[in-house]
């Protein structure tokens, strides 16, 4: 327990986001609700009214938190280190409150590893970008827990590091719990005299304390890009003499689990030589130069230079085979 002055002096952080799903819980804390009955009567044929004492209840003060997830499942490499995830803390009470914020990474259920957490593990989202950057503050418990007046929200990072070894697709959880610095208990556990102002303060339904958890999943996805080289010269040798060819092959393979989106090859027709017009060929398949409904592209301008789209790849995709042709000046 702790008085409510000792709360107002709390030093905070604060950022406020989008609403909330969930709105704090009715009257502010400490509003005074009072209420003066009267009696009107006629006593020797004039009208007395007579008033009762007036009663005032203040308002308890709930404690009620709510902790969101924020970032969706995160992807990883086995060994990463210094990974985020997003939580949303919100003061889903009726009074101003400091919270306790608590990483765990060990121990949580439903998953195949435990990530490591790092050192600092919390830090306050202080950009609002879903990210670590450098001007995230880091969470000290007890020096800068937050301050939410009710129903503002402050965005909070829990950073991890990935054990290296971890297997491919394996799925790791790290927690965000907080708690109301008042204290915690079963809903209706009163806490005398500790609540905004000096009323009582209630644990609600949340039991002053919220807790979520965030997901990463390890996908060792990784790409392989070989290039070889074929010459023919004029004279049926495989001398690289003006006038001899280059023939190109490109090999690209996808390793890991997980998808590489949107892959494209893109190679610049090096200097001295000139492209052979329709040499580009994928997977054995001629592709033509125009910018056209096939994969393939010839741009000779601002510099030389052959382009494929080759799409979504994963490992089960097996090789991509590019090939051209130039020419030696």
């Amino acid at each position: 327990m702790r008085s409510s002055r000792l709360k107002r002096l709390l030093p905070c952080l604060v950022l406020v986001c989008a609403p909330p799903a969930v709105q704090a819980a009715g009257t502010a804390a400490g509003t005074a609700i009072s209420n003066t009955a009267t009696v009107s009567y006629s006593r020797d044929g004039a009208s007395v009214t007579e008033s009762s004492n007036t009663d005032t209840v203040r308002v308890a003060e709930i404690l009620d938190v709510v902790v969101t997830r924020v970032s969706p499942v995160v992807t990883v490499d086995a060994g990463a280190t210094r990974e985020e995830l997003a939580f949303t803390v919100t003061n889903t009470g009726n009074g101003s409150e400091a919270f306790l914020l608590l990483a765990e990474s060990a121990g949580v259920t439903g998953d195949d590893f435990d990530p490591t957490l790092s050192s600092p593990a919390l830090y306050f989202d202080s950009d609002d970008s879903g990210d670590l950057s450098a001007g995230d503050v880091t969470y000290v418990p007890g020096s800068n827990d937050p301050l939410l007046a009710a129903d503002a929200s402050v965005r909070v990072l829990v950073v991890n590091d990935i054990p290296a070894g971890t297997a491919d697709g394996g799925l790791g959880r790290s927690q965000l719990t907080a708690s109301a610095r008042t204290g915690t208990g079963p809903a209706g556990t009163t806490f005398a005299g500790d609540g905004d102002g000096g009323v009582d303060a209630v644990a609600g339904t949340t039991e002053a304390d919220g807790v979520e958890f965030g997901e990463y999943r390890v996908q060792s996805l990784g790409m392989a890009v070989v290039k070889s080289q074929t010459v023919t010269d004029p004279f049926g040798g495989t001398q690289p003499v003006p006038g001899a060819r280059i023939r190109y092959r490109i090999e690209v393979t996808v390793t890991g689990g997980g998808t590489a989106a949107s892959a494209a090859f893109d190679d610049a027709i090096p200097a001295n030589t000139s492209y052979v017009a329709d040499s580009l060929a994928l997977n054995g398949g001629a592709l033509t130069d125009a910018a056209d409904a096939d994969a393939g592209t010839y741009a000779a301008a601002p510099a030389p230079r052959v382009q494929a789209a080759l799409g979504d790849l994963t490992q089960a995709s097996g090789p991509q085979i590019i090939e051209f042709v130039v020419t030696i000046n």
